[in-house]
């Protein structure tokens, strides 16, 4: 028979001593009911089950370490995402965990399109076994929100900055300069630079903490607004351009402050007139990177503002000037010291070495053996700056903007504009005055005089009633009954032209126009003819406010803005402003400094430009005006020789020939045309293509295509022409590099 082998029968057996081998199963098959403990007193329990031992509230005993110990290792258990195969991020770093696993760049360097401004070098499977993981450097990648905006010249030049300023192109110097001519977009390569520093470098961690732009005032908003526009409010910027010495002096010291991978406002932005009142602020603390706009401002190492941002603790520095050579070398020495200390030596050992026999070489009067002394030491000199000086030519825009003529106007004088200019010259002796080529004091206030002249006679209208030196008699010259309260522009060559320009401009388009000026008598002038036409204008000089500078900007590039006309001062604002809303220029009178003209035509044919531009340089013929334009000439050849490394530049005019300043030439039609001794035109006309060794050379580019009414291209011009108005013209055009015949 089977015998149960649960518990409870084992049990009883056990109990009644039975033996196991006799045991029979109970004859009923019914289930008893079991017998209470009260009942026999007796109580069976299982040998197979344990007493339960008493619950208590009270835990085991663990010693503090111990529990502290558990604690830690149920904490310590990583979160799982409760996804099948989930390989997405899990949330924000923990503070004070580290990352474990290889240091990553913040940006793929592998995606379509990527600017890798550094590559690790590549390391066998040897090496990688012992590199140190914590220290591997990292790729650094351009921010794809400014990258894909870049076009490829400005990626080469963000490449090279960064090179510069991380010391990787000249060892233990940290500073460069960028040249690029206008319109190139150097404020978006210098904001690309400035926030990949901010923010990874190839130790994984930002390379600055701070950075600082200096910049013209009038630009300082813009600056402002260039960073709001290309990072999106990804950075907070502190513009500084206005306020009491109080406020500003708290806002520095609070910049200066600023510490930790996070900064709020990692970018100051402030003007040259306020870094130099408040410079003791920022001379206390150390500063990344700073950035100093139309750099060429610090061409003069004696002046305060030089000075002070030379003792700032700041090692990167990146100089921005689209007209690095202005008038001399030793200016150009200036802007490389600034950015690199002692890579071409102490000033002294410059002028020695490079700028003497560089300009001796240069003259028009050297020997062979000058000019071949010359060669060499410019070819040195290009070799040394040139690693750390970037240059691109406006020719690189002629991709991505519309074509531009650049035209030179030569307008003759009025007979009233010709009889006081003689007469002056009779009773002043300007000649006289000068010296071994030095021109005194007297000499400077006759040529501001003649350029007045040659503006509109009402500008010396003054000095004719008061019979200063020079205009004893003159005031019987003029018109009976003439008043300076009225403009009349048949009394002035140039201004008869600008009239004849405006109107059919005016009447023909719906194209807007700049006008600028050196004198802000002009500008008086320009607001009394655009009201005598009734033309909408605004103006821009040097009282106008920093802010409202920037509105009256905005609301004239407004495609909606009714007003025509933009009057500009070159010497308040020909720096950097975009005023694109137009696209007619008209430079009214030239300036000794070639680098301000350039300036002040750039303005309108830059990035956002939709239509042809037109600039119209007017010079009054055969005057001090064409001896100026003749002397940017040869500034502009000695910058196309460094600074564009042009080897091909004509030698045009003798420094001798300076002493023709005050005569007046009323036989030539151009006597810049005459001296350059241009091959190119037979009979007056121009001939097309240029024959082989043309003495229009490069730095002459303005004046690349002589003509006469056959060969104007310009309907307003042409309009101008056939209203009988006398004058030549040259012009120089981006036609032809986009491959319009």
């Amino acid at each position: 028979q089977r015998r149960s082998l649960a518990p409870s029968q084992l049990a009883k057996r056990k109990a009644g001593d039975e033996d196991e081998e006799d045991w029979h199963p109970p004859s009923t098959r019914k289930r008893q009911k079991p017998v209470s403990e009260t009942e026999s007193g007796e109580c069976y329990r299982s040998p197979f089950r344990k007493p339960l031992a008493q619950l208590t509230n009270r835990p085991h005993c663990l010693d503090s370490s111990q529990h502290e110990a558990f604690i830690r290792s149920i904490l310590s258990k990583p979160f799982k995402v409760p996804i099948p195969n989930y390989k997405g991020p899990l949330g924000l770093r923990a503070l004070g965990i580290k990352r474990a696993g290889l240091r990553s760049p913040l940006h793929d360097p592998f995606e379509e399109g990527a600017l890798v401004l550094y590559e690790p070098p590549l390391l066998s499977a040897h090496d990688q076994l012992k590199i140190d993981k914590d220290k591997a450097p990292v790729h650094v990648v351009v921010d794809p929100v400014l990258s894909r905006v870049l076009r490829p010249h400005q990626r080469e030049g963000v490449k090279f900055l960064w090179d510069c300023v991380t010391s990787r192109r000249i060892p233990g110097s940290h500073g460069c300069i960028m040249a690029d001519e206008m319109g190139l977009g150097k404020t978006l390569q210098c904001i690309t630079l400035m926030w990949t520093l901010l923010r990874q470098s190839p130790d994984c961690k930002p390379e600055i903490e701070k950075a600082m732009v200096v910049s013209p005032s009038s630009l300082v908003r813009n600056w402002y607004n260039e960073v709001e526009k290309w990072l999106g409010g990804r950075i907070q910027p502190l513009a500084i351009d206005g306020g009491s010495k109080e406020e500003i002096d708290r806002k520095l010291v609070g910049f200066m402050n600023q510490r930790g991978l996070r900064v709020p406002s990692p970018i100051l932005i402030i003007s040259y007139e306020t870094f130099r009142l408040h410079a003791e602020a920022l001379q206390k603390g150390s500063v990344g990177l700073v950035i100093c706009d139309e750099g060429h401002r610090l061409k003069n190492s004696e002046n305060q503002t030089y000075q002070a941002l030379n003792s700032l603790n700041t090692p990167r520095r990146v100089l921005i000037s689209g007209t690095p050579i202005q008038n001399d070398l030793l200016e150009y020495f200036s802007l490389v010291h600034f950015v690199n200390s002692g890579i071409l030596g102490t000033a002294q050992e410059f002028k020695r070495h490079f700028e003497i026999p560089i300009l001796k070489g240069r003259d028009a009067d050297a020997s062979e053996a000058e000019r071949h002394k010359g060669e060499e030491r410019l070819k040195e000199l290009i070799s040394i700056v040139n690693r750390c000086l970037i240059r691109r030519t406006s020719d690189i825009l002629s991709k991505y903007l519309p074509v531009k003529i650049e035209q030179v106007v030569c307008c003759r004088l009025t007979p009233l504009q010709a009889e006081l200019y003689k007469n002056f010259l009779k009773q002043a002796k300007p000649v006289e005055e000068l010296k071994e080529g030095k021109i005194s004091v007297s000499s400077l206030s006759s040529i501001t005089s003649l350029k007045k002249l040659c503006n509109h006679p009402a500008l010396i209208h003054d000095k004719c009633v008061e019979e200063e030196e020079g205009f004893v008699g003159a005031l019987d010259l003029f018109p009976a009954g003439y008043s300076t309260k009225s403009v009349e522009p048949q009394l002035s060559g140039k201004m008869l032209v600008l009239d004849y320009i405006l109107a059919v401009t005016k009447s023909t388009s719906n194209d807007k126009v700049v006008l600028v000026s050196n004198y802000t008598q002009t500008l008086d002038l320009f607001e009394k003819l655009c009201r005598n036409r009734r033309y909408l204008y605004v103006r821009l000089d040097g009282t106008m406010s920093i802010k409202k500078r920037a509105k009256i900007v905005e609301r004239f590039n407004s495609p909606s803005s009714p007003e025509f006309i933009f009057m500009l001062s070159s010497k308040a604002g020909g720096c950097g402003l975009n005023l694109i809303g137009a696209n007619r220029l008209v430079m009214f009178d030239p300036d000794w400094n070639p680098a301000n003209d350039e300036q002040a035509m750039a303005r309108v044919w830059r990035d956002g430009q939709k239509k042809t531009c037109y600039i119209y340089r007017l010079l009054s013929t055969g005057t001090i005006e064409e001896k100026i334009f003749q002397r940017q000439t040869h500034k502009k050849a000695l910058s196309s020789c460094v600074v564009d490394e042009e080897q091909d530049v004509e030698r045009h005019f003798s420094l001798g020939e300076l002493k023709e300043l005050f005569s007046l030439n009323e036989t030539t039609t151009s006597d810049t045309h005459d001296k350059i001794k241009c091959r190119r035109c037979v009979n007056g006309h121009q001939v097309r293509p240029p024959p082989e060794g043309s003495d229009c050379t490069s730095d002459l580019s303005q004046w690349n295509h002589c003509a006469d009414k056959r060969g104007l291209q310009d309907s307003v011009l042409k309009a101008a022409w056939d209203a009988a108005i006398t004058f030549t013209f040259h012009h120089h055009s981006h036609e032809e590099q986009r491959g319009i015949p």
